[in-house]
């Protein structure tokens, strides 16, 4: 018995050795296994200290639970360092209206260009974004994506003919002769059209080539005066219509200053005599400047008459009728009549 207790007690030392060794490996383990770290979630700090090697195990065991579209930074599997940070952003519910879709999302993303990335919307070259790709990212926040389409339309449109009226003196006063038919003309439109969700807002002309020239159509427009006398006979095509005060005169001294036997009695400024002719035209005294001499005219209740002679006493809007004898330039005395300028 005495020997047992003397065995035992030699081994002691080494004992207690052994155990401190193994007590002050543990806590050396601890020591270096026992980390403290700062969570930042949504701009709130919480402190805890953990044994866990990585900051997805160390919140889990802190039922700190990080859901799929939360983001934080550092990874989650990342390895935990003492006195190291996290921050956790929590998602927020928005809802994007797309193609015709209100979608319901939850994103912690920075902005709306982020959040579009990666929730794989892709946007197109003209495509609008409300509010801007580069608003934040907030709780109920509305995105609206318009979808801008632009397409170049080309097609064939017609160019319509002009009408070309042009005077002729050979018509009748009052109607019209087509001379050219016409014809429209071709030319290629380019128009660029914007579509916005599909529906068109707006298209505006680029360009215009064209392929074919329009004819203009021709119209001669009568200018030829008819006057058709109101007893009867043939019509009078005229120029032009002068109203006149008409007088009268004949080849003896009282009209002229001239008596028979006279050198140039009886003969009118153009050298021809002066008649009066039922059936033809008769001599009537003019002012050259307002009827230039040789004119041929019709005269209301005279007759036909030929501008071949002038007078002293006649000038501006006169004129002076030739008869054969004193009793018909009594007769006519003074008149307002219509002088037609014959074609």
């Amino acid at each position: 018995m005495v020997e047992k207790l003397k065995k035992y007690f030699s081994y002691g030392p080494k004992a207690i050795f052994v155990f401190v060794l193994i007590m002050l490996s543990v806590t050396v383990f601890i020591f270096n296994t026992r980390k403290t770290i700062t969570v930042s979630i949504d701009n709130k700090k919480i402190e805890i200290t953990t044994f866990r090697d990585t900051y997805r195990k160390a919140l889990t065991a802190n039922n700190i639970i990080v859901g799929p579209k939360d983001k934080a930074s550092p990874s989650l599997d990342s390895k935990i360092k003492d006195k190291t940070k996290i921050v956790v952003k929590r998602a927020v519910d928005l809802t994007v209206k797309v193609d015709g879709k209100n979608l319901k999302v939850k994103s912690a993303e920075r902005n709306v260009a982020n959040m579009l990335k990666a929730e794989k919307i892709a946007l197109k070259g003209l495509d609008r974004v409300y509010p801007s790709k580069n608003s934040e990212i907030k709780e109920g926040m509305k995105v609206a994506i318009t979808r801008v389409e632009s397409k170049v339309i080309t097609e064939d449109k017609p160019i319509s003919y002009s009408t070309v009226v042009n005077k002729d003196d050979g018509i009748e006063e009052g109607k019209k002769v087509v001379k050219q038919e016409g014809q429209d003309g071709k030319k290629s439109v380019s128009t660029r059209v914007i579509y916005e969700n599909g529906k068109e807002v707006s298209r505006k002309i680029i360009k215009e080539i064209v392929t074919k020239k329009p004819t203009d159509k021709i119209v001669a427009l009568g200018t030829l005066g008819v006057y058709r006398p109101s007893r009867g006979g043939d019509s009078i095509q005229y120029n032009k219509v002068l109203n006149m005060r008409a007088t009268a005169y004949t080849s003896d001294y009282a009209s002229t200053g001239k008596n028979p036997g006279d050198y140039d009695f009886g003969i009118t400024a153009t050298g021809t005599v002066a008649r009066r002719s039922n059936s033809g035209y008769s001599s009537v005294a003019v002012d050259p400047r307002i009827i230039p001499l040789g004119t041929k005219l019709y005269i209301e209740g005279y007759g036909y008459a030929i501008a071949e002679d002038t007078g002293g006493a006649i000038k501006g809007n006169r004129i002076d009728l030739f008869f054969s004898s004193k009793s018909e330039v009594y007769n006519w005395g003074v008149r307002q009549v219509n002088v037609y300028i014959l074609k």
